[in-house]
């Protein structure tokens, strides 16, 4: 088992700050170091009525961390402008930033190379210079590197290389660059698709990550808080196993503050961070190192990314769905496994049972045995749901939007599928079990349910795997209707636990997860 480094990576974490007056980024400073920033950085372009000096004064009197100050009256990404006297204010006041005490300052690549020259030899101070390149499009490793080798000849202490990912895919050009640059440098990409450059920044050298005021959360920025307590970044290193959540949607997903914590708890290397992918071919092609250890899989590819794995255990080959994937590490092969089946039908069961409904028969192998199960959506988590339930020989009834998709789950399972405009309409028996397998009640629309209110009071169990909320509308008005509930955290808990032990080959610790599912979700 690898295990965690009692060292510090060398990794700032960094709280980007940008307020309308100087109050406010003072205050901004504060928050950062409460919530574990190792420094901040300022833009200035964003205070009204900026008076540099007074402002600058103020701001660097009353800091609690390191400062990095930028001032870039044009937002990052447009087009620079070149006008003599823009350039000549944005100097002065990096110049002030400087003699008045930054830890650092900021310049746009197009301006450090003359600026570095002119200024560095007659400074006293220890200011580092940070050369700054917005790439808009990445071709190639190659670019990238003459990029660096551009920013390089400016003299500057530390390079930036910020992008905009259009797809996860390009980011592994960042981290090829990050583990393979001679001088300091950060680099990540914007947005949704391109959070893990943050998150994975430190394994591959990154000398800054940023993360948000926790209070103030950014779009494809993960918060100050996140990265401290989730996603332990302190403790990464080259060696650091990289397991991640392909899915699309990712952010809804709690996967990173159970398995993050857990791993550390047992020793082992390893991060665990969300992974919004678009194109399974070609995420499963670039990133194929041994970094890469192991994926969770989530909506809507856990019945298409069987094709991408190597081998496929029996049961998920049987049910047509994978959850997991583990990179076998004397092969490099792509491993499927399906750990959902048994979390959710367990789960259910256990609910039965612990309320004494056990069918009356202590010779049935299970309290599902004979029951009508009413399964609502025959995606990857229906599957899953219901090769379990026929596993226990309940009576198992399919509803789905795809009305193809739920004939052909039926014939699978032995059951019987009806179009899923009857669903409103549908009267079970009495003593049925409901399984939600659909997205209908996630946040946000979470006032949403799937079937009618006034069908529930006929369902002894109900069972939801929508997880965000915790207590999805569905399961409140089932209780309300006096039937038994199963939360998807359940499933999610027990399917993590599964996940756990593959990822890791050791047995999972389980009251420790669930100790921290009953806590944080």
């Amino acid at each position: 088992m690898g295990s965690v480094g009692l060292l510090k990576n060398s990794a700032m974490v960094c709280a980007p700050l940008m307020a309308p007056s100087v109050e406010q980024l003072v205050h901004g400073m504060l928050q950062a170091k409460a919530q574990g920033a190792d420094l901040v950085e300022i833009r200035l372009d964003g205070i009204n009525n900026f008076q540099p000096q007074k402002d600058l004064q103020v701001l660097l009197n009353n800091n609690p961390l390191p400062v990095l100050i930028v001032y870039r009256p044009i937002w990052e990404g447009n087009e620079f402008e070149e006008d003599d006297d823009h350039i000549h204010k944005q100097l002065e006041v990096l110049r002030w930033a400087k003699e008045l005490g930054a830890d650092y300052i900021e310049l746009d690549l197009k301006i450090a190379s003359d600026f570095t020259k002119k200024e560095k030899p007659r400074w006293s101070s220890g200011c580092k210079v940070i050369a700054s390149c917005f790439v808009d499009n990445v071709t190639s490793k190659e670019d990238l590197s003459q990029v660096v080798a551009h920013m390089q000849s400016t003299g500057a202490d530390i390079l930036k290389i910020v992008t905009n990912a259009n797809d996860i895919t390009e980011l592994e050009k960042m981290f090829h660059l990050l583990s393979h640059c001679q001088v300091p440098l950060i680099a990540y990409s914007l947005g949704e698709r391109g959070l893990i450059s943050q998150l994975l920044g430190p394994k591959f050298g990154s000398v800054l990550v940023y993360g948000s005021l926790d209070c103030n959360a950014v779009p494809g920025l993960p918060t100050l808080g996140s990265l401290r307590q989730a996603y332990g970044v302190d403790f990464m290193d080259t060696d650091t196993k990289v397991f991640g959540l392909i899915s699309k949607p990712v952010g809804h997903s709690k996967g990173p503050i159970l398995h993050n914590p857990t791993f550390r708890h047992v020793g082992y290397n390893g991060i665990y961070v969300p992974m919004f992918v678009d194109d399974l071919k070609e995420f499963f092609r670039v990133y194929s190192s041994p970094d890469f250890a192991g994926f969770s899989v989530g909506i809507p590819y856990k019945e298409a990314v069987v094709s991408f794995c190597d081998e496929v255990d029996p049961l998920a080959k049987s049910i047509g769905a994978v959850n997991t994937i583990i990179q076998r590490p004397c092969d490099g092969k792509l491993i499927g496994y399906n750990t959902d089946c048994e979390a959710s039908i367990t789960a259910i069961e256990d609910a039965l049972k612990v309320n004494g409904l056990t069918n009356g028969a202590a010779f049935l192998p299970s309290p599902l045995a004979g029951k009508l199960f009413v399964l609502v959506g025959a995606g990857g988590a229906g599957r899953a749901l219901a090769f379990g339930a026929k596993s226990r020989r309940a009576e198992i009834v399919i509803f789905d939007i795809d009305f193809d998709r739920a004939k052909a789950l039926a014939a699978a399972v032995s059951g019987e599928a009806l179009p899923f405009e009857n669903l409103a309409s549908f009267q079970p028996e009495k003593g049925a079990i409901l399984a939600n397998a659909t997205p209908i009640g996630m946040h946000p629309n979470k006032d949403r349910i799937p079937v009618s209110e006034a069908s529930l009071k006929d369902y002894v169990v109900v069972f939801d795997a929508v997880y965000t909320p915790r207590k999805t509308t569905l399961l409140k008005d089932a209780e309300a209707a006096g039937a038994i509930t199963v939360s998807g955290v359940e499933m999610f808990l027990r399917q993590a636990i599964g996940q756990f032990h593959l990822f890791t080959r050791t047995k999972a610790p389980e009251e420790f997860m669930r100790d921290i599912v009953m806590a944080k979700f």
